[in-house]
């Protein structure tokens, strides 16, 4: 029983085994994934363990199953620290914060991160001072040989779904290649430096990828669309240097500015990939965009389309709203609105002429 696993985590936890609390609690979860507390369970002990990524993406699943569990924003928050990732922490503190007003960790916390946040703004450099010494263009900056697209990722042996990606200055699209999602079954969350993305479709094993990213991004400028063959993500960097690889790398070398405006189309960066050069990654994007919307769709497949454009461009609150409305309803309400939704459970609406029933087995 999930029970007497999670009691026997607890046990293992207060005697500093981690690792055994950590498995213990996978096992509980495989049997009650809806458990919220089962991952703020684990984020904590994947904290204690250092796997600050995987805590935070538990601890985003915690939140996901219950927003107004204070305990899964202050781990999240905590891994984040750890992470060097201060904007997102501080982000998550504060919404713990307004749920435990009384707990003083989340206040100690708050003011690491401001203070952290103070010292990083004061190290950036300023763009105006900058010198062509200190600025190179786009045809000074000499591609470094990648092979990340030849030779697996650090990610857990044989992925449920293949995933590449390419770059721009501005930016790295992330595809991962699975036909068929329901919209409802994809979440992703943007962090400073962490892509956290889990497909989790009734009746199959889920996918969870974590990685933290070369570089930063911006999170809110960052987006995602289910379609019918793949997720593309979307990743605003923010610095426009070049990404060697996906995930970071410790101990790398000292990445070079490339001064955007210089770029022209005859001096375009190579992006990371095992095809042969001379493919034209932006016209092959218009292009595969182009059929996408012109491809002609009706019924159930129109009408999941047209939800995934209202999910892709809509705003975090909004995206959260859609997610717990439609799996609290059993698929039957899609609310949009956050403050409506997001403090109370939202009960099925049966459509006219029908009623709700609940089966039990």
């Amino acid at each position: 029983m999930a029970s007497d696993l999670e009691k026997k985590a607890k046990e293992a936890f207060i005697d500093d085994h981690f690792e055994l609390a950590a498995d213990l609690l996978s096992q509980a979860i495989s049997l009650n994934p809806n458990s919220a507390e089962l991952y703020a369970d684990r984020a904590q002990a994947n904290i204690k363990l250092h796997n600050f990524t995987e805590a935070v993406a538990d601890a985003n699943r915690a939140v996901e199953l219950d927003p107004s569990m204070a305990k899964a924003y202050l781990r999240k928050g905590t891994a984040c620290v750890r992470l060097e990732e201060y904007q997102t922490a501080k982000a998550a503190l504060e919404i713990g914060a307004s749920l435990a007003p009384e707990d003083a960790r989340f206040t100690k916390l708050i003011k690491e991160c401001d203070k952290c946040i103070a010292d990083e703004t004061a190290n950036l450099p300023n763009k105006e001072s900058e010198t062509p010494e200190n600025v190179v263009s786009m045809e000074d900056v000499h591609p470094v040989a990648d092979h990340s697209s030849q030779v697996p990722i650090a990610v857990p042996s044989k992925p449920k779904y293949r995933h590449e990606f390419y770059q721009k200055p501005e930016e790295v699209v992330v595809t991962i290649f699975a036909k068929g999602l329901p919209a409802s079954s994809v979440v992703v969350d943007f962090g400073e430096q962490i892509l956290s993305v889990s497909i989790d479709v009734p009746g199959e094993d889920a996918y969870h990828f974590q990685p933290r990213l070369f570089g930063k991004i911006v999170p809110e400028k960052c987006r995602f669309n289910v379609l019918s063959t793949k997720v593309e993500i979307r990743l605003a960097k923010a610095d426009p240097i070049h990404w060697t690889s996906l995930e970071f790398v410790k101990d790398q070398a000292v990445l070079q500015r490339v001064n955007v405006s210089s770029a022209n189309a005859s001096n375009r960066p190579s992006y990371p990939s095992s095809k042969p050069k001379g493919v034209d990654w932006d016209k092959l994007e218009a292009q595969v965009k182009r059929e996408e919307k012109d491809e002609k769709l009706d019924g159930d497949a129109a009408l999941n389309k047209f939800f995934r454009g209202i999910y892709g461009d809509a705003d975090e609150d909004t995206r959260r709203a859609m997610q717990k409305s439609f799996v609290e309803s059993n698929g039957t309400v899609l609310s949009t609105n956050w403050k409506e939704v997001g403090t109370k459970k939202v009960e099925g609406s049966a459509p006219d002429g029908m009623e709700m029933k609940k089966w039990e087995i």
